[in-house]
């Protein structure tokens, strides 16, 4: 039996994935190394599972937002000042993504792959790094009806990281947002890790909706519409709800799903270049 051109068992393999993709994306990010590999094992090509994913993922990054709309008020300067740099970064890698031939992802995106599994593996050593540090300035807890409002300057070092963070999400997305946590809770001046993840979750929305606007214009033709309606509906649905599913999942259980699907699609996608 077949949905939209899918198995069914695949239709639901990509739903269940963009279910868990958009309840982690509003927890820690990295939703796009459960997407991606599953979009390529069910036989999608790696660049059009990467467009179709990026598009389909914008709807988690609406609820997530929303979710954190309290927060984004209080932040809005800060927020306003790195959405430039993200834009402008995310329309240089999804045109690196759009312009070099498919043969250029075949073989970055196993490396990029490794390199946002390990982003996750060592997130926890990066957050208490990042924890310490703000304790040591002096930082309040988080609790966000006492929080710090973030009023602090764009620093230049800020301003040009998250940029190149823009350039990595446009071309590949996966764990953009782990990278900006741990950029924005080294670098941004005030406010909380609260504050952060609600910045880092509309940043990772801006950069996605400006690479769904370059495939739409650019490389409709290589946009599969059953991926995209299938993430979009599961992940808005899990991006509603990631902030309370994430608070009983442990995270390192978390972490371990999100590394052991990694691998699989490392593993599918290295098979591929092997039998190409």
């Amino acid at each position: 039996m077949e949905f939209l051109g899918l198995e069914w068992w695949q239709a639901l393999l990509v739903l269940l994935a963009g279910f868990w993709a958009g309840t982690i994306n509003s927890v820690v990010g990295s939703g796009t190394l459960v997407t991606f590999p599953v979009l390529v094992s069910v036989g999608f090509p790696p660049v059009t599972a990467q467009m179709s994913n990026a598009i389909g993922l914008v709807a988690a990054g609406f609820s997530g937002t929303w979710g954190y709309r309290r927060e984004l008020r209080e932040a809005g300067s800060i927020a306003k000042r790195l959405t430039w740099a993200s834009l402008v970064g995310g329309v240089i890698g999804a045109t690196l993504l759009m312009s070099l031939p498919p043969t250029v992802f075949d073989y970055v995106a196993p490396i990029l792959i490794v390199a946002a599994i390990l982003f996750v593996v060592f997130q926890p050593k990066l957050n208490g790094w990042v924890r310490r540090r703000r304790e040591a300035d002096g930082d309040e807890p988080i609790h966000p009806e006492v929080s710090p409002i973030p009023t602090g300057p764009v620093t230049p070092t800020l301003f040009i990281l998250v940029f190149l963070t823009g350039i990595y999400g446009g071309y590949f997305v996966a764990a953009q947002g782990v990278l900006l946590m741990g950029i924005l809770g080294v670098f941004l001046t005030s406010g909380t890790l609260v504050h952060a993840n609600a910045i880092k979750t509309w940043l990772s929305l801006a950069v996605n909706l400006i690479a769904a606007a370059g495939y739409l214009v650019f490389a409709f033709d290589r946009i599969d519409w059953t991926a995209v309606l299938l993430i979009a509906v599961s992940s808005l649905i899990g991006g509603s709800l990631g902030a309370r599913i994430g608070r009983r999942i442990r995270p390192n259980l978390l972490r371990g799903v999100i590394v052991v699907v990694g691998l699989a699609g490392l593993f599918t996608m290295v098979l591929r270049l092997l039998n190409g």
